[in-house]
């Protein structure tokens, strides 16, 4: 064995525990924004602690978990060095998947691996999760940041997150309180959200368009539009399924798959809901990706979510309630369509009909009509 001539020291392999600690210190007032008072102790602990006596006033507790990350939109936040945004990517992903089931998203943990922790780096991007929790009403109680040299450039990260909710069993939301004659309500999306980045990149590297490009369609320049934070939706649906006179069925997160697929997921096998273009306009990203990538149309719709963010299902009589709830809130939205039986159903000849995605076989859903222009 041969003793080399000079010492390795940690941070000589590239790990720099004291940028680590500075990033902590840094993060701090944004952690404490978003908390919730059954929070127990502080930053810096092994383990988040979560105070779940309240859980023993329900008649019976059933806790939803969920994790997910950004995919490859952080390229896009480290390309034009703005890291205090894919925060609410994150979150967005992971607490409103709790919410589908109709429970309420209590605390959140996160994860971040770079290849060099740069203190302001990894503040901004904490500082982004913890606003994004503040929003959801979701409590940030802890998480984690590794430095991974050699496997990820100096510039690089990646991010992930986990959070955990709670509903009552008898107020569990999904296919089992579907039934033929509810309509479907669509809830718009922020944007492209955080699903699809690696064919929106790809259609926009083609095109030669820059990230500082000003693009008339979109009123700013590309990047601005490519990093538009996801939509965060727990607080407005906890409050759309509360609201007196609405009995909401179901909901779904259109995410990856799109909104065929991901509502699909959602309905019983036996039913089968028609969905309108013409009932919405995707915004202008959409169709620019769809343009410059020469994207086929069946495989942009099951890629991106097209303008709609959420979707719920609900009694058809009180579906215009559930539509004025939602836009008092800020949250645009409108009727996208109806299930019926699929035995019965008036179904399109020559257009697709989905049925389920991710292992689910669920119910059908076929997207008819064409979009205004």
């Amino acid at each position: 064995m041969t003793t080399p001539s000079t010492p390795i020291t940690y941070a000589g392999a590239g790990v720099d525990v004291e940028a680590g600690d500075r990033a902590v210190e840094l993060m701090k007032a944004s952690v404490r924004r978003a908390q919730r008072p059954e929070v127990l102790g502080g930053l810096g602990g092994f383990a988040g602690m979560f105070d779940a006596s309240a859980l023993k006033g329900m008649a019976r507790p059933v806790l939803a978990t969920s994790t997910d990350g950004v995919g490859t939109k952080v390229a896009i936040a480290q390309r034009m060095d703005k890291h205090d945004t894919i925060g609410f990517d994150l979150v967005g992903m992971v607490v409103d998947d709790i919410v589908v089931c109709g429970a309420e998203p209590l605390f959140m943990t996160d994860y971040i691996a770079t290849g060099r922790v740069v203190p302001e780096r990894i503040a901004a991007i904490v500082s982004g999760i913890a606003a994004a929790c503040e929003v959801a009403g979701t409590a940030l109680v802890g998480g984690e940041t590794a430095e991974h040299p050699g496997l990820l450039g100096p510039g690089e990260y990646d991010v992930a997150g986990a959070a955990t909710g709670v509903v009552e069993h008898d107020d569990v939301l999904g296919p089992q309180r579907v039934r033929a004659g509810d309509a479907v309500v669509a809830l718009a999306s922020s944007g492209l959200h955080s699903n699809g980045y690696s064919l929106v990149r790809a259609g926009f590297d083609r095109a030669g368009w820059a990230l500082d490009r000003h693009v008339e369609e979109l009123g700013r320049t590309l990047g601005e539009e490519l990093l538009e934070p996801t939509r965060v939706y727990a607080r407005d649906l906890l409050a759309l399924i509360r609201t007196p006179g609405l009995d909401v069925h179901a909901l779904s997160h259109v995410t990856g798959g799109g909104l065929a697929a991901n509502l699909a997921r959602v309905l019983p096998q036996g039913t089968f809901a028609r969905l309108d273009r013409a009932s919405w306009t995707p915004p202008a990203v959409f169709t620019l990706v769809q343009q410059l990538g020469q994207v086929p149309v069946a495989d942009v719709e099951r890629t991106l979510n097209m303008g709609v963010g959420f979707v719920a299902v609900l009694p058809a009589e009180q579906a215009d309630l559930a539509v004025r709830t939602a836009q008092a809130s800020g949250l645009p939205a409108w009727v996208l369509g109806e299930v019926s039986d699929r035995a019965t159903a008036a179904v399109q000849d020559g257009v697709e009909v989905v049925h389920g995605a991710k292992g689910v076989d669920g119910g059908a859903v076929q997207v008819v009509g064409t979009h205004p222009a």
